[in-house]
């Protein structure tokens, strides 16, 4: 393994988060923290001369403000960028514009959720994901909308114990958003866990809602889970299924993390596992580590058929591996093809039922 350390350099307005940044990530025996800069104009200058592996960047900043930066940056000298911003409602929907411009995550400001200590973890595991990621060109608006999937015949007819559960991580929002702009609205109950801070998960499932065929929001305590909806697990919140009076019904819950995380893809998917047995189908999605494999290998076992993304689409393919490698995955498939994958299973989700 290259003991090459990971040079990052800090860009934000406030010295105190410089500082405070730095400090947590002194520690960290493979992480090298080369610079810092107040304002993207300095920024500019030290990505020339420092040649940094990952940027973090806040949003909000004086001569530039960070979003216009990072258009700037992804067109001239694409880079792993790792957003950290307040969580006022203005900067969670723009910190999720910048994931749409090409950031590979976002986190909360140490003022914000995160305690100090707990920030040293979170915000090293993103800067080894950042490291890793893959860059990739955004399809234009024009040939989005070329991939759009027209609703199949007889797609409505699927069990109606039917659901879809997807779990993601690094690069996730732009997979889940990819995914879920091109499936129809007449599709069973969907539940997503995406590794997202609190107060950015609420931003995220309204930007979806306003692009997406069927309903998207964020998973609140005793939400029915039905055809037709997305239900997003809230940051911070572990999200999982119940069988209430014959209905399903979404569970939002605090507890330990799990594989660092919280929420985990793996409590989701065992949940699925439990309730929804032969009845679901289970995606994982690019992301860093191995949470969800476990969760999904319940499913499988339960019965599930199951979808992994391939190594090639994936911004980090930590998570679909671990899947893979575990034999939880049935198909093994590019992002593109995902879509299309998930109406053919809902299409026989009957036949499948009656054969198990």
């Amino acid at each position: 393994m290259s003991s090459k350390k990971i040079r990052v350099l800090v860009v934000d307005d406030s010295a105190i988060v410089r500082k405070i940044l730095s400090e947590t990530l002194a520690s960290e025996p493979d992480i090298e923290v080369v610079g810092s800069a107040p304002d993207p104009y300095v920024a500019r200058d030290k990505i020339l001369s420092l040649k940094p592996d990952v940027l973090t960047l806040d949003i909000e900043m004086p001569r530039m403000d960070g979003l216009t930066f990072l258009k700037k940056l992804m067109h001239f000298h694409p880079m792993p960028v790792i957003v950290i911003s307040s969580i006022g409602t203005s900067s969670c929907h723009t910190a999720m514009e910048a994931l749409r411009l090409g950031a590979v995550e976002v986190l909360a400001k140490p003022s914000g959720p995160y305690s100090v200590g707990e920030l040293r973890t979170v915000l090293s595991m993103k800067i080894r994901a950042a490291a890793a990621a893959r860059y990739r060109r955004r399809p234009t608006a024009a040939e989005a909308q070329a991939t759009v999937i027209e609703k199949p015949i007889g797609a409505a007819a699927f069990h109606p114990s039917s659901i879809i559960a997807i779990g993601a991580s690094t690069g996730g929002t732009e997979a889940i958003e990819s995914v879920l702009t091109r499936l129809p609205d007449n599709l069973p109950a969907i539940v997503i866990t995406q590794h997202i801070p609190s107060g950015f998960s609420k931003a995220f499932a309204n930007r979806l809602n306003k692009i997406c065929n069927l309903e998207v929001k964020e998973g609140a305590p005793g939400d029915y889970v039905v055809p037709g909806r997305a239900l997003i697990a809230p940051g911070d919140f572990h999200m999982v299924i119940r069988k209430v009076e014959g209905t399903y019904r979404a569970q939002i819950k605090e507890g330990p993390r799990v594989c660092y995380q919280r929420p985990a893809v793996d409590v989701m998917f065992a949940s699925v596992a439990e309730v929804v047995g032969p009845h679901a189908i289970g995606v994982i999605l690019t992301g860093m580590g191995s949470d969800g494999a476990e969760g999904m290998l319940k499913m499988k076992k339960a019965g599930a058929r199951n979808i992994a993304q391939d190594e090639q689409s994936c911004v980090v393919f930590g998570m679909p591996r671990e899947a893979i490698r575990l034999g939880a995955a049935d198909q093994i498939l590019p992002l593109d093809k995902i879509p299309e994958a998930i109406l053919s299973l809902v299409a026989s989700s009957n036949h499948h039922a009656r054969a198990s």
